[in-house]
């Protein structure tokens, strides 16, 4: 089971990307799969989730920001990020875990976790 982040990238404040998170070796049917991102010098966070009954779920501070989907074959999740601020400098990470997430964003509900991908949003 292996998680492959993609889309990271520089962008100036104010603009979008979009994160991918790739399941390689499985699909995403019956899983729950999270976003988190880690600061430099701060806890990992979680920012959305999908869970694995397709409810979705939103960091609150950034719920007007945030799109999370997936793709119809059930292998790739896509973050959506508009309007990004220099705060939102991070690495950003996806995780998975088979059903159920206890508490969505908590770094312990989930099993597996993808490599990150830097987003930098700077001037």
């Amino acid at each position: 089971v292996q998680l492959v982040e993609s889309g990271g990238g520089s962008v100036q404040p104010g603009g979008s990307l979009t994160l991918s998170c790739a399941a390689s070796g499985f699909t995403f049917h019956d899983y729950s799969i999270a976003w988190f991102r880690q600061a430099p010098g701060k806890e990992r966070e979680g920012i959305s989730s999908l869970g694995h009954d397709g409810t979705p779920y939103y960091k609150d501070t950034m719920k007007d920001r945030l799109t999370i989907s997936i793709d119809a074959d059930k292998i790739t999740v896509y973050l959506r990020m508009n309007n990004l601020q220099p705060d939102d400098t991070a690495v950003y990470y996806c995780a998975a875990v088979w059903r159920y997430a206890l508490f969505w964003d908590s770094v312990n509900s989930y099993d597996h976790w993808g490599q990150g991908t830097q987003v930098t949003v700077s001037s």
